[in-house]
């Protein structure tokens, strides 16, 4: 399974992005359903949905304080990455920094 998206850790607080399908923000089931499979690779942080409609504009589903911080955040400068082998599971942002820095 591949997943793009990104670590960060903004003001303080350590939160996952998850690139996603448009329809999966627009679509509350959907998007609680992604949330939770998302969950397992990224635990014990909040995870926000990131999407990008067809005109390349990006939306943003999650926490509202982090929702907030990365509408007002160009999307070219997240770190997005691709996770390949997500069966590491990352319990803390030093983990995944071990594990991710090459």
């Amino acid at each position: 399974m591949k997943i793009i998206g990104s670590i960060v850790e903004e003001q303080g607080v350590i939160f996952a992005i998850v690139l996603v399908k448009h329809y999966v923000t627009q679509n509350i089931v959907e998007a609680d359903k992604a949330r939770v499979a998302y969950q397992i690779y990224f635990p014990n942080m909040p995870i926000v949905l990131a999407s990008q409609d067809s005109q390349g504009r990006f939306f943003y589903l999650g926490r509202k304080d982090i929702v907030d911080l990365l509408a007002n955040i160009d999307p070219s400068r997240i770190p997005w990455k691709e996770y390949e082998d997500l069966h590491t599971e990352f319990k803390t942002f030093d983990d995944y920094e071990q594990k991710t820095s090459r």
